[in-house]
């Protein structure tokens, strides 16, 4: 009983960070970025989303706040865009559900093509 215990925690350990590994995978996604403040009207402050269609459904991503997404909120004038004429963007970085939505981490973000 004493041999299998170690075995036991050893494997829950690695099943547990292979799990972490792979929630953490990067995405790329082409979208429809906008305010979600001032053209959205959904946030307190300023926060970029970005609209896309995944499998036939328009799926929301919101930004998370960090140097990237800040500078592109003005650089990119994604303040400025409203829902009739979004700024089309290219995103990449990780993804996680937050309060049942799907809040993006931006390692990369530009005008799209």
């Amino acid at each position: 009983m004493r041999k299998m215990f170690p075995l036991l925690a050893m494997a829950v350990l690695f099943s547990g960070l292979t799990f972490a590994w792979a929630a953490e995978e990067e995405v790329t996604i082409t979208g429809d970025a906008v305010c979600a403040k001032c053209a959205l009207k959904e946030t307190p402050k300023c926060q970029n989303t970005i609209t896309t269609e995944e499998k036939g459904k328009k799926v929301t991503y919101y930004l998370a706040k960090n140097k990237i997404s800040d500078k592109a909120h003005q650089g990119l004038s994604i303040c400025g865009a409203t829902k009739d004429a979004p700024v089309k963007v290219k995103a990449t970085g990780t993804v996680k559900e937050e309060e049942g939505k799907k809040v993006l981490t931006v390692t990369k973000l530009d005008a799209a093509d």
